[in-house]
């Protein structure tokens, strides 16, 4: 039962971060589409521009792994999924690719087609949640059935409840992206751009929390089994976390307290997706294929267990990296080259010893989980895979790495024109 639950948690941890760090990237278009005219207005589009620049690209890797980890261990939910919501999905992923494109144009166009691709930017940011979002909602409301295209091609994510998701999708990203962004003007120490977004965190949180609590109705309504998992049990401690959260980050944003409303943003929008999860379980296309059903043979899980164990030592650190440099605010447009960083790094023995450590613990998870045959065995197996990774990530260092001085660019050299004699 481990190896066939793994993946799962694998895939909710997936949704949980696209859904903070990619919900965050789609909010901050939505708001240079509601900026306004004049100067005031291209500068809150250009700190949404400059804010997303390091990670925009980033965020798209938990929307791979959810889609890798999601085809590998449980392919009938995935061929349900992708055949059925065959629409939403194809006009998310043109939503993305329509995104990439005005994002990379927007420094190289001149002022009126600036106008055009921030248009584009931002209309894109919305499809592409609100569509997500009605693909969660199918889901849920048990709209997708096992098989090739067995649910409604359009019926299925135009219900009461997928449509209800796809706005809340698009309103908790919105409020996620004014939180972050009203942290980052105040690190930057622009009080105009603070004043700007903590007005739309306040605003759009009351519109997620509007919509969440209406959304209980029309779930009621339409939905009964969700409903019932939703005010029962751990669905009811999810729905209550998340109300709570929202209340003391909305709370922590009037106080001016940005980096603790980050946090609380953060759990709030984070408990809703545990809440879908838990509310519906043990299903993964409710109400009839389970996750024990839908998983792949043990062969295949241990593999892909394996392969997420060795991902995570490269991804996790470099994740880490860009995030803690993006939060220190060392990509800000107006922030100069940090100084070196003092005291002498870590010794070279030690991180041989813990480079070490993390291979033999690598080697030993991959020997428990492939030929021993107990579950207990597994279990361990599981354990030393994920040791090996929280030790291969302190192998690596990035705080040492984010405090080394970068060098500056050799400078070009001179062309000097031939002479004739």
């Amino acid at each position: 039962m481990v190896l066939q639950l793994l993946p799962a948690v694998v895939v909710l941890a997936g949704l949980v971060l696209y859904t903070l760090l990619g919900g965050a990237d789609f909010g901050a278009g939505l708001w240079q589409l509601f900026a306004g005219r004049g100067d005031r207005a291209r500068r809150i589009r250009d700190h949404a521009h400059h804010a997303n620049a390091p990670v925009w690209e980033a965020n798209h890797v938990w929307l791979i792994l959810v889609i890798t980890v999601l085809w590998t261990a449980y392919p009938p939910v995935f061929g349900a999924i992708f055949s059925t919501l065959a629409i939403p999905i194809f006009l998310a992923a043109l939503g993305i690719i329509l995104r990439g494109m005005s994002y990379a144009l927007q420094n190289a166009a001149s002022p009126r087609q600036r106008r055009y691709i921030d248009v584009a930017f931002a209309a894109s940011s919305i499809l592409t949640p609100f569509m997500l979002g009605t693909v969660i909602g199918a889901i849920a409301s048990g709209q997708v059935p096992p098989g090739n295209a067995a649910g409604a091609l359009v019926a299925s994510w135009t219900t009461p409840t997928a449509l209800l998701a796809g706005f809340l999708a698009v309103a908790t990203g919105a409020f996620l992206a004014a939180v972050f962004l009203a942290a980052d003007a105040a690190r930057l120490r622009e009080p105009d751009l603070v004043a700007a977004f903590r007005w739309r965190a306040l605003g759009a949180g009351v519109v997620a929390g509007v919509i969440a609590l209406a959304g209980l109705l029309v779930v009621h309504r339409d939905a009964p089994a969700l409903f019932t998992g939703l005010t029962s049990g751990w669905g009811l401690v999810a729905v209550v976390v998340s109300g709570v959260a929202g209340l003391v980050s909305n709370g922590l944003v009037a106080a001016r307290r940005f980096e603790a409303a980050r946090l609380a943003a953060a759990l709030a929008v984070a408990a809703v997706i545990v809440g879908w999860a838990v509310a519906q379980r043990p299903y993964l296309l409710p109400p009839t294929l389970t996750v024990s059903a839908a998983a792949a043979g043990d062969a295949t899980m241990i593999a892909l267990i394996v392969s997420l164990a060795i991902g995570a030592v490269v991804l996790f650190p470099s994740l880490a990296l860009l995030f803690r440099l993006t939060l220190a605010g060392h990509f800000d447009p107006t922030t100069e080259a940090p100084p070196a960083a003092r005291g002498r790094p870590a010794g070279r023995h030690r991180r041989r010893q813990l480079t070490q450590s993390a291979i033999g613990l690598l080697i030993a998870g991959f020997v428990l989980l492939t030929i021993a045959e107990a579950e207990v065995a597994h279990i361990f197996g599981l354990i030393a895979l994920a040791a090996a990774a929280v030790t291969g990530f302190v192998a690596v260092g990035p705080a040492d790495l984010a405090a080394r001085p970068v060098p500056d660019p050799p400078a070009p050299e001179r062309s000097h024109p031939s002479r004739t004699d």
